[in-house]
Order: C-alpha cells, then sequence, then structure tokens
C-alpha cells in the first residue's frame, strides 16, 4: 500500500502562494487602492481587499458603500469616461474636475 516517504496523491493540496490568480488580484487591489486614494476615497472602501475562490481564481472583494460613496464614484467614472483621448492614446481634454466630497 502506501510506504513511508512515499507521497500521498489523493489528498488535496493547494497554496495561494503558488497561485497566479492571488498575484493577478493583489496586483489589481493594490492598484485600485491607489487609484481611490488619488481620489479621496481611500476611508470608503473599508472592505477592499485580494482574494481567491474555491478554483484559485483571482478576485477583488469591493464590499459594502454607502450611497454617497456610490454616487462620488459614479462621478468619477462619469468624468472619466467624458475624457477625450489625445493622438496616440496620449492624455487629452478632460472637463473640469469638480470636488468628490461634496457636501
Amino acid at each position: 500500500m502506501n510506504g513511508e516517504g512515499e507521497e500521498r496523491h489523493d489528498v488535496a493540496h493547494w497554496s495561494p502562494l503558488e497561485s497566479e490568480g492571488w498575484y493577478a488580484a493583489r496586483g489589481a487591489t493594490s492598484a485600485l487602492r491607489d487609484v481611490l486614494t488619488a481620489a479621496g476615497l481611500a476611508k470608503d472602501f473599508p472592505y477592499l481587499r485580494a482574494d481567491l475562490n474555491a478554483f484559485g481564481h483571482g478576485l477583488i472583494e469591493l464590499g459594502r458603500i454607502s450611497p454617497e460613496t456610490a454616487e462620488r464614484l459614479a462621478d468619477l467614472l462619469k468624468r472619466a469616461l467624458s475624457c477625450q483621448p489625445g493622438p496616440d492614446g496620449a492624455d487629452g481634454a478632460c472637463g473640469e474636475p469638480s470636488d468628490l466630497r461634496k457636501s
């Protein structure tokens, strides 16, 4: 049967540190965190984190946010979509940015 020193192949062995999905999720979460911080929204996404599902696919957990944060995020995305790209994909002209922390 199973002698000493033999590796058992019927036991599941998996580590998130061996998963490309984990590193992709962690990198994307860091990039999103940096943009949210630059937009003044760092404290509005307290549940932001990298995660993996049972199949090892990387996921980004945004978590619950307040309605005000959702409105600020929607405004930020609308303004980003309204920007006209310059020649060769360079930064183009965008409308005047408004304060994301409207009261």
